[in-house]
């Protein structure tokens, strides 16, 4: 799959999320945060050779249910899930390492 870039105004429910098969991370964030677009190279980088994991990327903010139900804080927040279920969570990644140390967990054959 191709790395999702921009932030989308609409996103799946949490239904729909929950019910993704396979390695998924979901990209919690903003167009405009610059902690969101300073993780952006470091996010791409650490997807290299993991192009079969969905990358969803989900504008959050006030009143975006999908951001509440995971309790995201800060943006960028991504979640690894594996078959819809959550394996790891990192919060405003500040290496490539630590995003490839975490898509390992969800994604060990790459």
């Amino acid at each position: 799959m191709a790395l999702t870039t921009g932030y989308p105004e609409t996103s799946p429910s949490r239904d729909e999320v929950d019910a993704f098969a396979g390695p998924t991370v979901v990209d919690f964030g903003t167009d405009w945060c610059g902690f969101c677009r300073s993780a952006q190279p470091l996010i791409a980088e650490a997807f290299a050779g993991h192009e079969q994991v969905r990358h969803v990327k989900v504008e959050d903010g006030a009143g975006r249910a999908l951001g509440r139900s995971y309790r995201v804080k800060l943006w960028p927040t991504l979640i690894f899930l594996d078959g819809g279920k959550e394996v790891a969570r990192l919060v405003r990644p500040e290496s490539a390492q630590a995003i490839k140390d975490a898509l390992q967990q969800i994604n060990p054959t790459a």
